[in-house]
């Protein structure tokens, strides 16, 4: 089995007080494309920092390809770095902005020339060695720059937000360009984001990170589909998330009581009275006129945003909390002020424990309304 390009190992990072990494442990592959994702001050940037030696590690190891590299400067590290203002030379044209670091080697002139032409043409800009940066569009700066580390033949690849200064279109093609071109060369690259369809596009795996701690790791698709955390379930795309308690166990099923409403749920380790949030995406909530067998949940539809591809359906409980549903336009869409009944295929939804007390006033609102129905009220 391989052994991990990079293996972060109780790493913890400190301003005075302000702890913005905290008892991080990460392995990251050979081969793998790894993105850290976060919103702003979540500490992914600081990461990626500490692994490319730009930041001291408080506490904790650093190592790569098995050697510690705490103690080591960046030049020193087998790595390169790809910054989102591209931080080209403005006074070297392309060719000698891509050489730059291996004239610094002192590698020959036919090797340079050689390699430089090989890395313009993997990232698609073979005939422009003497055009300057003023002269190019900002993909083709941020190509020149991911040429500039490609260059070198670094083992791991870091990218901190390099697609961010681009307009959406040139962010998706370059998405694209950048995942085929890390799967042709089978670097590791290791990418910093606060935009979640990038990571889902992009990545191998996926590193969640809020407020210094790594909420969950996995692939895309578990990411999205079985978030670990309600952070991650709400940063993570879109999400319903309905609050819950156990009401009561038995050998046909676990029944949960929301406010004003119920279902219930075949199996699971859960305790009487244990609150849970229900997590279940916009393109799993079902609408149907009738009851679902198990289900007790009713809404009335608000209202329809029509978003070209997908229609969203926004749907008020009688607690005025609003869930919504996506569908295609051509599914059909139900009167305005219609009562609907809600449901989801247990296949398609997340069952988070908690234990925070906010939401154990569902206890006491369910018990009130025991015997009333939904309906009456919408």
């Amino acid at each position: 089995m391989d052994q991990p390009i990079i293996r972060l190992t109780g790493v913890c990072k400190s301003y005075g007080d302000n702890e913005v990494v905290k008892d991080l442990n990460l392995e990251i592959m050979p081969g793998e494309f790894l993105t850290i994702l976060g919103p702003s001050g979540c500490g992914k940037t600081t990461t990626l920092r500490m692994i490319a030696g730009f930041e001291e590690v408080t506490k904790g190891q650093v190592f790569l390809a098995g050697v510690d590299v705490a103690d080591k400067k960046p030049y020193e590290r087998d790595v390169n770095t790809v910054f989102q203002n591209y931080a080209l030379f403005p006074h070297m044209n392309v060719f000698k902005n891509v050489a730059f670091g291996l004239v610094e080697q002192r590698i020959p002139k036919a090797e340079i020339k050689e390699r430089v032409q090989a890395a313009l043409k993997l990232v698609r800009l073979e005939g422009m060695d003497n055009r300057m940066p003023s002269q190019m569009s900002g993909g083709q700066k941020q190509r020149v720059a991911i040429a500039r580390a490609l260059v070198l033949k670094p083992k791991v690849l870091l990218l901190d937000e390099p697609l961010g200064a681009l307009d959406l279109k040139l962010r998706k093609q370059m998405q694209h360009e950048l995942k085929h071109l890390q799967q042709e060369l089978g670097i590791t690259f290791v990418y910093v984001t606060h935009d979640q369809e990038e990571a889902l596009t992009m990545s191998d795996r996926i590193a969640v990170m809020n407020a210094g701690v790594m909420e969950q790791l996995g692939a895309p698709e578990q990411i999205y589909n079985h978030p670990a955390t309600r952070f991650v379930a709400d940063f993570i795309g879109e999400s319903n998330i309905m609050e819950a308690y156990v009401d009561s166990i038995t050998e046909s099923g676990i029944k949960c009581v929301m406010e004003f409403g119920d279902f219930t749920i075949r199996r699971g380790d859960y305790a009487d009275e244990e609150m849970l949030y229900i997590c279940v995406r916009p393109e799993n909530l079902r609408f149907t006129a009738e009851p679902v067998a198990g289900f007790n949940l009713f809404g009335k539809i608000k209202e329809h945003i029509f978003m070209g591809s997908i229609c969203k359906t926004i749907v008020k409980l009688p607690n005025d909390q609003e869930v919504f549903r996506t569908a295609p336009p051509s599914d059909g869409l139900l009167p305005m002020d219609s009562v609907v009944h809600l449901s989801w295929r247990p296949t398609e939804c997340s069952i988070l424990r908690t234990k925070e007390e906010q939401i154990y006033n569902v206890i006491e609102s369910s018990v009130e309304m025991e015997g009333f129905d939904a309906r009456q009220i919408l």
